[in-house]
């Protein structure tokens, strides 16, 4: 069924409100209309592009400083930080990530975003990862946008445990639990801690 132009703009913006961080082309599929007609409609609607929309959202949405690594180094962008909580960062799938003959990500990556947003969530000048266990549930191809989502779940013999899960879409790739070593005492959220 064909909308019309001012209910399909009614609905985009919803849509990207309730998902900010949904492409154009993810946006025309789901409408059934062009690129163009997507980008007409965000213009009229004075709706930023997706990289303007994330760039929002990591700087007005979190007022947290990264301070085990710079934010640089830091494998993917980072939107959302709550240091000793919780950090999400997206990472786009380009081709100098990616096998050359099959055009699937190369394993490496999507485990250096999980490890290093792990990293950034401790609260702390130094965080090294003791131990990892990790989990690829899916292939990742190029052109796919890789959510990954950090959690502190607490402390375990004096290190923080941090899971790290990653998705395209609603679709879990990669699962992972990092052991943090930390140099400092506050070893995250005490009421989490788990004794011996």
């Amino acid at each position: 069924m064909k909308r019309s132009k001012t209910e399909r703009q009614r609905l985009l913006k919803e849509k990207i409100e309730e998902t900010p961080f949904i492409t154009d082309e993810q946006l025309a599929d789901f409408f059934s209309v062009s690129i163009q007609t997507i980008r007409l409609d965000r213009m009229e609607l004075s709706i930023p592009e997706l990289r303007e929309r994330i760039k929002y959202v990591a700087t007005n949405h979190w007022n947290e400083t990264v301070k085990a690594l710079p934010l640089e180094e830091v494998i993917g962008e980072v939107i959302d930080l709550e240091l000793d909580k919780r950090a999400i960062s997206i990472l786009d799938i380009h081709s100098d990530l990616v096998f050359s003959r099959n055009k699937i990500a190369r394993g490496h990556h999507l485990f250096a975003q999980a490890n290093s947003l792990a990293v950034a969530v401790i609260n702390d000048e130094l965080a090294l990862t003791a131990k990892a266990d990790i989990k690829f549930t899916r292939q990742v191809k190029e052109g796919e946008r890789v959510i990954a989502k950090a959690n502190v779940e607490g402390n375990e013999k004096g290190l923080t445990i941090v899971k790290v899960n990653s998705f395209v879409g609603s679709e879990k790739v990669f699962a992972g639990t990092f052991h943090m070593y930390r140099s400092n005492e506050e070893k995250g959220e005490d009421n989490h801690e788990i004794s011996n």
